[in-house]
């Protein structure tokens, strides 16, 4: 009779020479898949909502102008020295941030400058767009004196962000 011996069988070790190809795959991937965000709201606001509405064709080169309440509690009860002394108790509330930079009404033109010269720098001033976002309960007089300040400014090409609204039920026999 023989006798049976048993072998030790080795599992074969897993190949990883396509591992680093693998992880440059999903990194890549993911690079391609996420929206960075530039910009830190200091600012909270409820868009305005419209029926035709377009999407923005370029988003680069583009100024982006938040109207609405301070974020900040401390930000909030010095409000009124970022909108300027001729703004009413009703406006303190309201705040401006451009880009990432809350900043009052007073100096929002020359502000607005200094943005267009350094886009004139760098060859991009055709293309300088503003986004106007401002809350839906925003005081018309802070959106009226923001418009005045990109007229002053000579940034002509603005464009006012809003968010799409459902049809009515009843519209619809």
């Amino acid at each position: 009779m023989s006798i049976i011996r048993r072998r030790n069988h080795e599992v074969p070790s897993l190949n990883t020479a396509s591992l680093p190809d693998l992880i440059f795959a999903i990194l890549f991937f993911f690079m391609i898949v996420t929206h960075m965000r530039k910009v830190n709201l200091k600012v909270r606001y409820k868009t305005p909502q419209g029926t035709e509405l377009t999407h923005l064709s370029r988003k680069t080169n583009t100024t982006y102008i938040f109207i609405g309440q301070p974020v900040d509690t401390t930000q909030a009860a010095n409000t009124a020295q970022f909108l300027g002394s001729a703004q009413s108790q009703q406006d303190a509330a309201v705040c401006i941030q451009v880009n990432d930079k809350v900043v009052s009404l007073d100096e929002l033109s020359a502000f607005l400058q200094r943005e267009q010269h350094q886009a004139r720098k760098s060859g991009e001033a055709q293309q300088l767009t503003v986004c106007l976002k401002a809350d839906r309960h925003a005081p018309m007089r802070v959106v009226e004196g923001v418009k005045m300040a990109l007229r002053k400014a000579n940034m002509l090409h603005v464009n006012y962000y809003a968010t799409e609204k459902a049809p009515s039920p009843a519209a619809n026999p």
